[in-house]
């Protein structure tokens, strides 16, 4: 499974913080300095975005992750 199949979403708080969740559940709030680079960073392109957010979740997938029973 991968970011085509199931990406990331984001949402710009009133604070100016960002909320990246990605299958419905929220992964990691970026706030402060770092959130406004990202802010101004999304927008590009569907593909840089979904990269530029996994990188927001820093240490999101690493490969070891367990398989789901089929």
């Amino acid at each position: 499974m991968g970011l085509e199949d199931d990406p990331f979403a984001y949402a710009v708080t009133k604070s100016g913080s960002v909320r990246v969740s990605r299958g419905g559940r929220v992964v990691v709030t970026v706030s402060g300095a770092r959130a406004q680079r990202l802010i101004a960073s999304l927008g590009v392109s569907e593909e840089s975005d979904q990269l530029l957010l996994a990188k927001a979740t820093g240490n999101y997938k690493r490969g070891n992750e367990r398989r789901p029973k089929a």
